[in-house]
């Protein structure tokens, strides 16, 4: 279950949140949990989860060990922070800052590399949904994106869809929906090997709320969620995080 803060919270606000989700989930067993808040609040977050079950992800990763790429932030840094885990291709970087599916499998391999757990994101724009270009859209994106992993970096992947109308816009996917993609993506795995498939863990992402959160997790396929603006309040991700418990 992962907490997707996007550009919100200063570390100040990121101790208190932890203050008060802390002692919330302190021991759930049921799920793994990860927040990914902004690069500037991770040694805060880091800090504050300290001894507990919580981990902290990065919201991207640069594909480069170090060298002159500006505004990026490499493996080994955030590892020396303390992070574990990194968003890799969320549908914001792709929309607004240029991502394709061939930078996010350089930035899956890095995370790969440094040891972090990539949780890498795919999904389709509303136009695909309506025209029935879903599949295709996700072929591509697999293809291109992750397809290049050897079968022991597949292994230790995250797949999160999100499909890209739902996101932040009120609008979820139904049960039904997200299940069918989810069941696509697996079989796709499956055809590469079926051990694989079984154990990758495929989460939903999409204005997901404490409300939807249960019959969503209910679906056979769904393995969690990547969860944004909800996320953001420790009562309402506590919800979240015990509907997974269903």
């Amino acid at each position: 279950m992962a907490g997707n803060w996007k550009m919100y919270k200063t570390p100040a606000e990121t101790t208190a949140f932890f203050e008060k989700f802390r002692p919330l989930v302190e021991k759930s067993s049921h799920c793994e949990i990860v927040i990914c808040p902004p690069f500037t609040n991770l040694a805060a977050a880091v800090d504050a989860v300290k001894g507990s079950n919580i981990r902290v992800g990065s919201q991207n990763i640069g594909w480069a060990k170090e060298g002159a790429f500006t505004g990026e932030i490499s493996g080994p840094m955030l590892k020396a922070v303390g992070v574990s885990h990194a968003i890799i291709g969320h549908s914001e970087r792709r929309q607004y800052f240029n991502e394709t599916d061939e930078t996010v499998l350089k930035r899956t391999q890095a995370a790969l590399e440094f040891g972090l757990t990539p949780i890498v994101c795919v999904g389709e724009l509303l136009a695909d949904r309506e025209s029935g270009n879903t599949e295709a859209v996700l072929a591509t994106q697999f293809q291109k994106g992750i397809a290049g992993l050897t079968e022991q970096q597949f292994a230790k992947i995250v797949i999160a869809y999100e499909p890209v109308w739902a996101i932040g816009t009120g609008k979820t996917a139904t049960p039904q929906q997200a299940e069918e993609v989810h069941a696509h993506i697996r079989a796709r795995i499956a055809s590469r090997d079926a051990k694989i498939a079984a154990l990758v863990r495929i989460q939903y992402g999409g204005s997901v709320k404490a409300s939807n959160a249960a019959e969503i997790f209910s679906m056979p396929n769904v393995d969690g969620g990547l969860i944004g603006g909800a996320s953001l309040k420790a009562e309402e991700f506590l919800a979240i995080v015990g509907a997974a418990r269903a």
